[in-house]
């Protein structure tokens, strides 16, 4: 988390939020490493024990419909897509408020929609392997779309042109460097995540089978579906010892 935490003062406090005025590629380096990256950092780093006092927050439990993979999801593209629309973007660039709350925003969705997939607090029945998977290329696809537009599309933002002639860059240029940036961080991205999951299925699918054999020999019928749900849910070990101490009903 702490990790995460230094990325965003990197990413404003640099040279980076300085020249992210100027240059639509700086500041597309700069909304990444804030809603992507910083934010991906920060979720890996929270546990249970840590959220556990926000959590008991009266009402909180009330907000949790926004980790839902379907909400997570489709708040994260809303905000991405309404922060590249030329007037709100333009706005934010020529307004330091504006362009604070989309920092915010992308900070907070940017952790709403990975705290979905690889935070601590419990997932949906439905959210397995295979939805995950779909999770992580539908965000993939969501940002490609993006960043070809960028790459392919007419000049959007001319609020860049005095910084542009400043760093002698041309606008189409500019912006498709800033598309293409998005596309090679949306790749490598969705290759590591695409890396984990496969690692994730394949230990889980070995702590489940670990889970079976134990309870067969302790002379316990434990269906396979039941071992799956339990490691799914990060609670294979609490099986094993409801196993162990002939509890299990």
């Amino acid at each position: 988390m702490f990790a995460g935490l230094v990325m965003i003062v990197v990413a404003v406090g640099s040279p980076i939020g300085t020249i992210a005025g100027d240059l639509f590629t700086v500041h597309m380096t700069e909304h990444l490493m804030l809603g992507d990256l910083a934010t991906l950092l920060i979720v890996l780093g929270l546990t249970a024990p840590l959220l556990t006092p926000v959590l008991q927050l009266p009402g909180f439990d009330r907000l949790q419909i926004f980790v839902n993979p379907v909400v997570a999801f489709v708040l994260w593209a809303v905000n991405l897509y309404l922060w590249h629309l030329p007037l709100f973007h333009e706005a934010a660039v020529r307004d330091e408020l504006i362009h604070l709350v989309q920092h915010a925003s992308f900070i907070f969705f940017g952790i709403n929609i990975w705290m979905a997939l690889l935070g601590p607090l419990p997932k949906p029945l439905w959210f397995g392997t295979a939805a995950q998977f779909g999770y992580i290329i539908a965000v993939r696809l969501t940002g490609a779309v993006l960043g070809n537009v960028l790459i392919f599309g007419q000049v959007f933002y001319r609020v860049y042109d005095p910084g542009r002639a400043d760093w002698n860059v041309g606008a189409a240029s500019d912006q498709a460097m800033a598309g293409g940036l998005m596309m090679l961080e949306g790749s490598v991205l969705t290759i590591c995540l695409l890396a984990w999951l496969f690692l994730k299925t394949a230990k889980q699918t070995d702590e489940r089978q670990e889970l079976v054999e134990f309870a067969r020999g302790q002379g316990v019928d434990l269906p396979d579906s039941r071992a799956a749900r339990a490691v799914a849910a990060g609670r294979g070990e609490e099986l094993r010892e409801r196993i162990t101490a002939g509890s299990l009903s």
